[in-house]
């Protein structure tokens, strides 16, 4: 495929922080993409958490399941808007290699902890992950990515990180957060299949864990829609059939619509290079309607999901176990593994090792130090 003027097209790519020479059968975008997925952080997220903990199901989505998907969903809307999809893909399978384990709960925890440390943005310790943390590589630490894929990595950033960032890096992958331009369109693809994965995948999950009523749904503009239309043609469906199908469909008007409005607004800017459209605000975006709907769904989930009795109890006990680790490895710093012990007593470093943890090492680790299980 011809990639479009406005692809990040890697023959111009801004390189990767230790110069190394191009390979005659891969993009340096697809390097990076299979440099991810041999990492040892990448293989952790299948046992790190979304919504439902790890030891409360098999079939819950997770980090690594999270993450196929939303490479998935962008790698479909990059073909048809031809941009670079070995760059999407490798922004989409790197994008929560910072996550905690136990999902949300377990940033919010682990930043309560280093609040007087700098504290911790999971978009910031994805970053880290691949430029310091992976040790694969005898002349360097991290995964040596290319500037592009770093920058998709950092999806959020504060001013505080941004400039500490600039600092060690001056006109790197903090610098448009202080400028406020914007990335790459294959970054600001992979931002809004982010979106689009995890509220279709958190409500199949949350009515698989019955936490959910299909009957919750109707009257929702995003879902109740498609599973009119379904009813209208198979009557008797129901169950999970049903729902699967309604999702399938509310995904694919989502694609549509993203690809739609995005290509009448560079229709109406013509960019003629990729750096024309850091200069615009994003462009890969829903229509009106579609966002407003979307965001319709997120409350929804906010309200009977991730504020439901059931999940909010067991993230305040994974939000505890987070807790008492930190405790734990600050005080008695010989529990830490020799590699992080060697770089020193401080929070940073207890921070980046209980961020590397699965949820079931995690646990492990908390009934070893303290002599408690937290689930039984």
């Amino acid at each position: 495929m011809t990639l479009a003027p406005y692809a990040s097209d890697p023959q111009h790519t801004r390189g990767r922080r230790y110069p190394e020479a191009a390979t005659a059968h891969r993009s340096d975008f697809q390097r990076d993409s299979d440099r991810v997925v041999h990492s040892s952080a990448f293989r952790r997220l299948v046992y790190k958490t979304q919504v439902f903990l790890n030891h409360e199901g098999d079939l819950f989505r997770t980090r690594l399941t999270h993450s196929l998907e939303v490479a998935q969903l962008a790698r479909s809307i990059a073909r048809a808007l031809r941009l670079n999809e070995d760059l999407v893909e490798a922004i989409a399978l790197a994008h929560d290699l910072g996550h905690t384990p136990f999902g949300h709960a377990g940033q919010t925890a682990l930043n309560d902890c280093m609040k007087a440390h700098g504290g911790f943005e999971h978009n910031l310790q994805s970053l880290r992950v691949v430029d310091e943390l992976e040790q694969r590589y005898p002349a360097y630490d991290g995964l040596n990515l290319c500037f592009e894929t770093r920058e998709g990595i950092l999806k959020h950033c504060s001013v505080h990180h941004a400039r500490a960032l600039e600092v060690v890096q001056p006109g790197g992958v903090g610098r448009r957060f202080l400028d406020r331009s914007s990335p790459s369109l294959e970054a600001q693809l992979c931002n809004l299949a982010d979106e689009m994965a995890y509220n279709a995948h958190d409500v199949d999950d949350g009515v698989r864990s019955g936490l959910l009523r299909l009957e919750q749904l109707e009257g929702l503009p995003l879902f109740d829609p498609f599973r009119r239309a379904i009813l209208a043609e198979y009557p008797s469906l129901g169950g999970r059939r049903l729902l699967y199908e309604s999702l399938r469909r509310m995904l694919s008007a989502q694609v549509h619509d993203v690809i739609e409005t995005t290509q009448a607004a560079l229709s109406r800017l013509t960019p003629e290079q990729a750096k024309q459209v850091r200069q615009q605000p994003p462009l890969v975006r829903f229509s009106t309607d579609m966002a407003l709907r979307s965001d319709e769904l997120k409350r929804f989930l906010i309200n009977h999901l991730y504020r439901h009795p059931q999940v909010v109890a067991s993230t305040d006990q994974a939000q505890q176990v987070v807790y008492d680790l930190f405790a734990a490895y600050s005080q008695h710093p010989s529990e830490l593994p020799p590699e992080y012990a060697a770089r020193g007593q401080s929070p940073r470093v207890v921070a980046d090792y209980i961020a590397g943890m699965t949820d079931r090492f995690a646990a492990g680790e908390h009934a070893r130090l303290t002599g408690r299980a937290t689930w039984a």
